[in-house]
């Protein structure tokens, strides 16, 4: 598997299964440049998209990056997020969500925050393995080898014509900002809720790390509406002044 950004965490436990991107496919190089560039310390243009790749694709690649990095992230302080110490799904006094997914669950339904980071990860999951949302043929040769996830397993090498590609379908760039909008919210939780538990695992340094990129990530392309981020909004401000 590439190297994460959490692959020095203390806990390799994760809350969901992790998402892996298969060897040798394009998407797989993608990742590989995306961490390189991240190793230079330079988000801002660790987040950029490289010249000449797709944006769909470069969005896709880090998605599941952010997913695995929110699952390890959440995975660390699952024990501390309990029915009782958190009954709401909460960000902090002024923030509370409630879950809707508009197809199992159509009017939003008040529940606790393992509850509805639970219905929110599990949704992901399904987002990213829906072969019509995330295509694993695109532009790819059917001879690649299937030793990932179903919707990575062919994914994304160069265009070959044995096999036509099939392109991402008009609505991606949609669902990927629902993804990371609710994504979002798990890192809001973990800051306004466990931020203590986080600083006692000596987690913070990851934390922080990870969730910058994705600040820098979703702002450099627009993928979430700045009222979403108003929970953490202090903290977008001092991650973003330090660059400046």
């Amino acid at each position: 598997n590439a190297p994460s950004l959490l692959s020095g965490s203390r806990s390799s436990k994760t809350f969901k299964p992790k998402k892996n991107i298969p060897e040798g496919s394009h998407q797989y190089e993608l990742l590989k440049h995306a961490e390189a560039t991240l190793g230079s310390g330079n988000l801002r243009q660790a987040v950029m998209l490289p010249e000449g790749e797709d944006l769909n694709e470069w969005i896709a690649v880090n998605t599941v990056d952010f997913f695995n990095q929110i699952n390890m992230l959440y995975g660390t302080i699952t024990e501390f997020c309990t029915e009782s110490s958190c009954p709401v799904m909460s960000a902090g006094p002024r923030y509370e969500y409630h879950w809707a997914d508009g197809t199992n669950i159509k009017k939003p339904i008040k529940c606790s925050a393992p509850k509805y980071i639970d219905y929110l990860m599990t949704w992901v999951q399904d987002q990213l393995d829906d072969e019509t949302l995330f295509p694993s043929k695109i532009g790819g040769c059917g001879a690649v080898s299937r030793d990932g996830p179903s919707w990575l397993s062919h994914a994304l090498i160069p265009a070959c014509p044995c096999v036509p590609g099939v392109p991402f379908p008009k609505n991606f760039m949609s669902v990927a900002k629902t993804i990371l909008k609710r994504l979002f919210r798990v890192y809001a939780h973990i800051y306004h809720q466990h931020f203590d538990s986080v600083m006692r695992l000596q987690e913070e340094a990851h934390l922080n790390t990870s969730f910058k990129h994705f600040i820098f990530f979703v702002q450099e392309f627009s993928l979430i509406d700045r009222r979403e981020l108003a929970p953490l909004h202090e903290l977008i401000e001092k991650l973003g002044s330090k660059d400046r």
